[in-house]
């Protein structure tokens, strides 16, 4: 088991970090986050059923995702009270620019949703966990890396033929 979660964790703290807002991440650091998530589902670990390679790590992300979703709904339930000064200037990203950015992103979760499960699985595995086409050739059940990388420029054409459908809808 702890050979497996060595194997799992590091590639889930790169997701999770990605999908954490900045201002949760101050508050809660990344890999505590995800070592609660994998303890808490390691507890539960008999509800978990593998269906093949990977299995176990989409398991995770997905309890990984839950956490998640907890902490910005407690966050935005009880935000913190601050004192902004009258000349501050937010030279940041816009709301506007921010609103684009997460409709973008709910149609990539949108689009990733409509695909069979091998392609989003490598998809995710080698966009958001940053697998290598080494790594990929195992998770996905390929001879070579070459037929992993293959796999997954196939998935994303697939991905992007639904992000073209879902935008001239």
């Amino acid at each position: 088991m702890n050979r497996l979660l060595e194997r799992c964790l590091p590639p889930l703290r790169r997701w999770a970090h990605g999908r954490l807002p900045p201002a949760i991440r101050d508050v809660n650091d990344t890999a505590d986050l995800v070592q609660d998530a994998v303890v808490s589902t390691l507890k539960q670990i008999d509800r978990f059923e593998p269906r093949g390679e990977g299995a176990l790590q989409a398991y995770l992300r997905q309890a990984v995702s839950h956490r998640i979703i907890d902490l910005i709904r407690h966050r935005t339930r009880r935000p913190d009270r601050t004192d902004v000064k009258d000349d501050l200037r937010d030279e940041g990203t816009s709301p506007l620019d921010r609103a684009i950015g997460a409709e973008n992103t709910e149609r990539y979760e949108a689009a990733l949703q409509k695909l069979r499960d091998e392609d989003r699985e490598a998809i995710i595995c080698r966009l958001e966990l940053q697998y290598s086409y080494d790594e990929l050739a195992v998770a996905l059940n390929k001879p070579t890396a070459n037929a992993a990388r293959v796999a997954v420029l196939r998935a994303l054409h697939r991905l992007a033929e639904q992000l073209q459908v879902a935008a001239s809808s």
